[in-house]
């Protein structure tokens, strides 16, 4: 049989208070496939990732579905250890005490660190100093988060996203904060995994986090997908100057594109 799609949405409706945000969404995601999702502020994308993580349920009505790996129903926790989430609701927390090794092993317990009441096991910590050795950073197993640079901690966070081996990476805006180096060393990791097969989806408004290896791309505006399709065919100058309404020119080096 083949492999059922990461994800699919038909005629999604998401409200947040009486406000509705995604309408009519629909969108299909294979396993294994690499996608960048782009938007203005306000678009829509943050409901997006809330409602593929299940902070937010669509609104149940006839004709519309939406299924994670085939399945409608998950227990959160399940679904977290299938698809690793690095978010900037995620990074905000990084500002403890914490060491980098504890919140590595956070991502087992789906909280914020290590806490006492979690039977934290030997497999656990194996499994975490690898996350941060296939990241390049188990220097940082010891290191408490609060005195770490915020490349330094996008990468602790991206390896307890990995901690599980999970199906797919979700990226939310994750050149947030970091300065030239870190978001250069972020495009970098990005690749890595992207090479590795891992899935990744990466929702953004920054054309510069888009690695040469995703290739499909779609451009949300007021809640819905306005185009979608290869790098060469929507990172266009007319395109996107429609997209964030105000002129805009696209340029393209090494596979990266650039707007100015």
């Amino acid at each position: 049989m083949p492999e059922p799609p990461l994800l699919d949405m038909q005629n999604v409706r998401v409200m947040r208070g009486s406000n509705v945000v995604l309408d009519d969404f629909t969108l299909r995601i294979q396993a294994g496939e690499h996608v960048a999702i782009l938007g203005p502020n306000g678009c829509g994308k943050s409901t997006l990732v809330k409602t593929i993580t299940r902070e937010c349920y669509p609104v149940s009505r006839e004709n519309s579905s939406m299924t994670i790996l085939g399945r409608e129903r998950w227990n959160v926790f399940e679904l977290r250890s299938l698809l690793g989430i690095v978010s900037n609701d995620l990074m905000s927390f990084c500002t403890g005490e914490a060491s980098g090794l504890d919140v590595v092993i956070s991502g087992f317990f789906s909280s914020k660190t290590v806490l006492p009441h979690h039977a934290v096991e030997a497999e656990h910590c194996e499994r975490a100093l690898a996350a941060l050795v296939q990241l390049n950073v188990p220097h940082l197993a010891e290191r408490p988060v609060c005195e770490m640079s915020s490349g330094e901690a996008r990468r602790v966070l991206i390896a307890r996203a990995l901690v599980h081996a999970p199906r797919a990476l979700l990226f939310d805006e994750p050149s947030n904060s970091l300065d030239i180096a870190a978001h250069q060393g972020l495009r970098l990791t990005m690749r890595s995994l992207a090479e590795s097969g891992i899935g990744l989806i990466l929702v953004t408004h920054d054309l510069s986090d888009i690695v040469p290896e995703i290739d499909r791309v779609l451009l949300m505006r007021n809640g819905k997908i306005v185009a979608d399709g290869s790098k060469q065919e929507i990172l266009r100058s007319g395109r996107l100057t429609s997209l964030f309404e105000t002129k805009v020119e696209v340029t393209r080096s090494d596979g990266y594109y650039h707007l100015r």
